[in-house]
């Protein structure tokens, strides 16, 4: 089984990032991977609005990379009902080299765990005679135990009484054996006969020699089970006690369980404070999964990822620093991700990742489909603002035009057009998803700072919500410690930004542009990248203090 590969983009992700993670998962499928395109967070409007118009749905909303108990090779479970005999699940056992068993009901839902131990401390304490009708033997498990043919009476029902070996002369078995007792017997017919006679509910004769008629009658007429064994008595007073079911000597109280979504580190500690052999896995719906040893936290997998369009711890998926990447596409400066061993790391300066996946596709010798085309037109769009971003480059034309040729877009203007008033629709949004839209965290020196984005006409922010935007952008520093929150407000038609400042380094904005500060924020004529305008000025502007 091949191991699943995450394509996740970051964190607040735009059309880029989900585009990119859609359209380079399908390459690596065709290239035989099994890839799985990742979000992490919810869709803006204008990325809807994308995969809607070409068909995709939206990729699995990844919350963590941390291993699970599902990452780990589970040992596969034997389970067997509560109805199973101990000779049965000793037999599984030596033939699986199994130590537990996990008894199940008829719908595949745990009830409880037997282990070795379980059946060997019961095989030991084999001097309680009446540990059959105890455990509500069922008559049909010590057939099968003693593989012993029926001659008289049939299999229903239960064992009522206790477990007789009627080694003694007839005259001194009444001091034995009592109304309902199992009496195991030889050949001896006189000693058959008084045991009908005391009332015993079940003959066990060994040896397997003939049941004369006379002993067949009397059973018949007093109601009793006549059962043939092929082995000895001795050899039968041993295996009668293994037919009990696996129930009367399984642990069902206070069972330590884990789920499949379980966190590793956290079925860690469970397993230091309780120590045993190895513990039982069950899905959401109580059905078991398989079992859990302490050996299988030394060997654990991790998942395997490819980041698209970052390569920022703070901006990727939690978890990552516990597991593999692979792989990183991104556009962006370089960031902080580390890796175990030498990974492909392309990052480009390009205005789009979508167009370095179009490299991809042409590098392989390979042609997107119709729709994945359409994706990643519109991701270059997107990302270099119809081309207007100082990002662009001629490599981005050229790739939004070849994929638009392929998904059949005849005039990309209008395309872009159609994106951007999807883009700066603020219908129903709080101040607080609009600055969460497409924010992205930064270390600048000791501090960090969050920088978002959105696409909209300056004039259909009212005084009110960009009142509402600033008391948003304060509450978000002081929740997490952010020295700076900037938002741009990116007018594409205009080709300008109004950039919103909030926190103690607020004021950075405001020198790396040489204005004053306002609570208006600065208007920045021309300035329409985050990552080439915005971002490298702070950082100037903070290498000059």
């Amino acid at each position: 089984m091949k191991d699943t590969l995450y394509v996740v983009g970051h964190r607040n992700p735009d059309t880029d990032s989900i585009a990119s993670a859609i359209a380079y998962a399908e390459l690596k499928r065709r290239l035989g991977h099994e890839a799985v395109p990742c979000r992490l967070g919810d869709l803006n409007p204008e990325t809807a609005h994308v995969l809607k118009t070409f068909g995709f749905p939206e990729p699995l909303l990844l919350e963590t990379v941390r291993p699970r108990v599902e990452d780990l090779d589970l040992d596969p479970p034997i389970p067997v009902s509560p109805e199973c005999s101990l000779k049965v699940a000793w037999n599984l056992m030596k033939r699986h080299g199994a130590k537990t068993l996990p008894v199940v009901d008829d719908h595949e839902r745990l009830l409880g765990v037997a282990t070795l131990s379980d059946l060997t401390e019961r095989y030991m304490d084999s001097l309680d005679a009446g540990g059959l009708a105890a455990g509500q033997t069922p008559w049909t498990n010590l057939a099968e135990t003693l593989t012993a043919r029926v001659e008289v009476g049939d299999l229903s029902g239960r064992v009522e009484g206790k477990v007789v070996v009627a080694a003694m002369t007839p005259d001194r078995m009444g001091e034995f054996v009592e109304p309902r007792d199992l009496v195991l017997v030889g050949n001896r017919r006189e000693n058959q006969l008084r045991a009908l006679e005391l009332g015993a509910s079940c003959l066990v004769v060994t040896g397997g020699g003939d049941v004369e008629p006379e002993v067949r009658s009397a059973a018949e007429a007093a109601g009793c089970r006549v059962l043939v064994a092929p082995c000895d008595t001795f050899t039968a007073a041993r295996l009668v006690n293994l037919s009990l079911p696996v129930r009367h000597v399984m642990t069902s109280r206070e069972l330590v369980v884990f789920d499949l979504d379980d966190f590793v580190d956290d079925i860690r500690d469970a397993m230091l404070r309780t120590r045993y052999r190895s513990y039982p896995v069950v899905d959401s719906r109580n059905r078991v999964q398989g079992f859990v040893a302490r050996y299988h936290l030394i060997s654990r997998k991790r998942k395997k990822v490819v980041l698209v369009d970052h390569n920022e711890r703070a901006q990727s998926v939690p978890g990552i620093e516990e597991a593999e990447v692979l792989e990183i596409l991104d556009h962006h400066r370089v960031g902080d991700i580390q890796t175990g061993s030498p990974i492909l790391f392309r990052n480009e300066p390009l205005g789009s990742t979508a167009t370095l996946v179009c490299s991809l596709y042409e590098e392989n010798g390979l042609r997107p489909t119709g729709p994945v085309a359409g994706l990643l037109c519109a991701a270059v769009l997107s990302d270099t603002l119809r081309f207007k971003s100082p990002t662009s480059t001629p490599l981005d034309r050229m790739a939004a035009e070849r994929m638009g040729e392929m998904a059949g877009i005849r005039d990309l203007d209008a395309f872009a057009a159609e994106l951007f008033r999807a883009a700066s629709s603020l219908e129903g949004k709080k101040p607080e998803d609009l600055l969460q839209q497409d924010l992205k965290e930064y270390a600048l020196g000791d501090w960090s700072a969050a920088v978002g984005q959105l696409v909209v006409a300056e004039s259909a922010l009212s005084p009110s919500l960009r009142e509402e935007l600033a008391r948003a952008m304060e509450d978000l520093c002081g929740r997490r410690g952010y020295g700076l929150v900037a938002l741009m407000l990116t007018d594409p038609l205009d080709e300008s930004s109004r950039v919103l400042a909030a926190g103690e380094q607020r004021d950075l904005l405001f020198r790396a542009f040489g204005q004053t500060p306002s609570p208006e924020g600065v208007r920045l004529p021309g300035v329409m990248s985050r990552k080439k305008q915005l971002l490298p000025a702070l950082v100037r502007a903070l290498e000059e203090e």
